[in-house]
């Protein structure tokens, strides 16, 4: 018999993609996706379960699809059109709860994968060059989505205690970029005009999309025990991104900068999160040693390559010659 997986959040396009790969696999007998929205494109072989995480519910049919590993790929990372902050926590924080009353049901279960997040470790102005996987704690929880993340990681780890023959692997993404995306990356990248923090040029560090589903599929087939970063090798400068991608700047002091964003949104700009503000000031890189020696997913692509596979595949207009446009040849 082959393996029996379940994968939360199958309605994103990483759900979808992950769903993909696995029913095309020949050693996986049966892959179920649970979520309140269908997959994005028709799958041959998916079950697909239409359930809230956050629902009760789920205790009876987890258990009952006798699946080995849970993919829980329902982590929001920012509220979007519909979602508020409030019901973003509720799916974060209830809804993993919920999983893992049901998960307990289960005797079938050996595995849990968590697409968790890097925000775990923050955004800030004396941190290590790279954080490995035991830096977690180093500095405080600042917004509310790291304390999301805290509490869901708090949670995995007493779970993992508790029941130490099932493999839990806290998988924490650095932010995602790609030609199928829409992140926020993809959408700051995406205006005519990017605010940046003035005085401040931050180390930045991504994962490409195709990397960021390898490294899912590799875990959700071949599973370690604990954290292991996801990121792409490598880092880019956030004034050498805006210059590659040909962009305008709008530099702004630190004390400005929410406001002029906030009021910006009334002419297209999009919303910046704290995070992602804290990130475009501080900056954040990972070390993937773990991701490349452990789960044998090494990245095909560094930062600065995901960075040009997005520039070359968008539809958005240039507003400004690129670094490449402005060099003239000898």
């Amino acid at each position: 018999m082959g393996r029996r997986i379940l994968i939360t959040g199958v309605g994103s396009h990483m759900g979808t993609e992950l769903a993909r790969r696995l029913c095309a696999a020949s050693d996986v007998e049966y892959v179920a996706g649970l979520d309140t929205r269908p997959p994005r494109a028709t799958i041959e072989g998916l079950d697909f379960i239409d359930a809230d995480i956050r629902n009760p519910l789920i205790g009876k049919l987890i258990p009952a699809a006798e699946v080995d590993t849970v993919v829980h790929n329902q982590i929001v990372r920012q509220p979007g059109p519909g979602l508020s902050p409030q019901q973003m926590h509720d799916i974060n924080v209830i809804g993993s709860l919920q999983l893992l009353a049901a998960c307990e049901k289960s005797g079938s279960l050996r595995a849990i994968v968590i697409r968790g997040s890097a925000g775990i470790y923050g955004s800030e102005p004396n941190a290590p060059q790279f954080f490995t996987e035991e830096m977690a704690r180093l500095y405080p929880l600042r917004t509310r989505f790291q304390r999301d993340i805290g509490e869901i990681e708090n949670y995995f780890e007493t779970f993992s205690r508790r029941h130490p023959r099932v493999t839990c692997t806290m998988l924490r993404y650095q932010p995602a970029i790609g030609p199928a995306l829409d992140t926020q990356v993809v959408r700051y990248l995406s205006q005519a005009l990017v605010p940046t923090y003035l005085g401040f040029d931050p180390r930045l560090q991504f994962v490409h999309e195709s990397d960021g589903l390898d490294a899912l599929v590799a875990a959700a087939r071949n599973p370690v025990r604990g954290a292991v970063n996801v990121a792409a090798e490598g880092t880019i400068g956030l004034t050498r991104m805006l210059r590659l991608a040909g962009k305008m700047t709008l530099p702004l002091a630190p004390q400005l900068f929410v406001p002029v964003v906030n009021a910006g949104r009334r002419a297209g700009m999009s919303k910046i999160s704290p995070d992602f503000r804290r990130l475009l000031r501080y900056g954040r890189c990972v070390d993937t040693s773990r991701l490349s020696d452990e789960l044998g997913a090494a990245p095909k692509y560094t930062t600065e390559k995901a960075v040009c596979d997005w520039i070359a595949t968008n539809s958005g207009r240039r507003l400004a010659p690129s670094v490449r446009e402005m060099v003239t040849p000898s």
